[in-house]
């Protein structure tokens, strides 16, 4: 008797099992995805060595972004049948929503080894491995704006300053200025896509009267015209003498660059970078001039300035000569 209750006992426990997984399918391909993953699991409670369910309710739990369940469940599956292919597939699909592309393309890899005539895996695969490539660009971009190091690119200037200027401190003040002013530049383009037109100057601390001079005077407006170019000139090599500056950098976007004649009329003839926006910045001390333009482009939706290219200033000189010249220090 016991054997033949249990017996009817099972068949009834597998009839019902069947009709819950069916239950949940009809739940599933009706979009109620909830529904269909508690139907697979009253399922798995009484058939818990079933990878179908696990599977099943796999992909329940990932249309309900449940993701971390949907893998538990994914595992679960290949775990009960090493062999099937839906296990890596599940597996694959919930480490795609994750954004684990790399993770994601091992697990469509070893599902195709299980199933080679699968247009649907090799289409995942196909379009993980493009998204594996964006992501990784994308990271590459975002660590290019986040860990801006102008230093290495003016190594150039370092050695000049070096030779133009004896005192080691004096020199090595200038460096960091202009590395300073061009990283904060850099940043200002990377949050905002703009930066002001503007002259930075190097003071000193000693003899600058502070309450009168500030180490920032804005130049929007110097490019307008030759008589409002000229006007800045005069003021800035007024302004540099008078507040006993070491040094200045002159930062301007290259969009605000419509007086040619700042150009002497070659500009645009000897212009080697195209139409690449970005802004110049230019250097100017009593024994050393410098000029560069930082180009930007656009990189996966995100502006990212690239290394500043040297350019000739006797060419492209944006401003005269600020400072008076003066012999360097022995």
């Amino acid at each position: 008797m016991m054997e033949e209750a249990d017996g009817k006992g099972r068949a009834a426990s597998e009839s019902e099992q069947v009709s819950l997984k069916d239950k949940g399918n009809e739940f599933f391909k009706a979009g109620n995805y909830l529904k269909a993953a508690a139907l697979y699991t009253q399922a798995i409670k009484q058939d818990p060595s079933n990878p179908t369910l696990y599977s099943n309710r796999a992909a329940a739990f990932l249309h309900l972004v449940k993701l971390t369940k949907a893998l538990a469940d994914a595992e679960t599956t290949i775990t009960l049948n090493p062999n099937w292919e839906k296990g890596y597939f599940r597996k694959g699909c919930v480490l795609e929503a994750m954004e684990r592309y790399d993770d994601s393309l091992v697990a469509f890899r070893i599902a195709l080894e299980h199933n080679p005539q699968s247009s649907e895996v090799s289409r995942k695969i196909k379009k993980l491995t493009q998204l594996a490539r964006d992501k990784k660009r994308v990271q590459e971009v975002e660590n290019k704006r986040s860990n801006v190091d102008m230093a290495k690119h003016l190594e150039t200037l370092k050695s000049e300053l070096s030779e133009k200027y004896g005192d080691a401190e004096h020199w090595k003040s200038m460096f960091s200025f202009t590395v300073e002013t061009i990283e904060t530049a850099i940043k200002s383009w990377h949050e905002t896509s703009k930066v002001d037109a503007r002259v930075y100057f190097l003071l000193d601390k000693e003899k600058t009267q502070t309450d009168k001079y500030a180490p920032v005077v804005n130049i929007d407006k110097a490019f307008e015209s030759p008589h409002t170019h000229k006007s800045c000139f005069t003021f800035l090599r007024d302004y540099a003498e008078e507040s006993f500056s070491k040094a200045a950098c002159l930062v301007a976007p290259k969009s605000i660059i419509s007086y040619p004649q700042v150009w002497k009329g070659q500009g645009s003839r000897k212009w080697k970078h195209g139409q690449s926006d970005g802004f110049f910045v230019q250097f100017e001390s009593p024994s050393l001039q410098k000029l560069w333009f930082v180009p930007s482009s656009t990189e996966k939706g995100q502006l990212l300035c690239r290394d500043p290219e040297v350019l000739d200033i006797g060419v492209h000189e944006l401003l005269p000569r600020i400072f008076k010249q003066k012999l360097p220090n022995p």
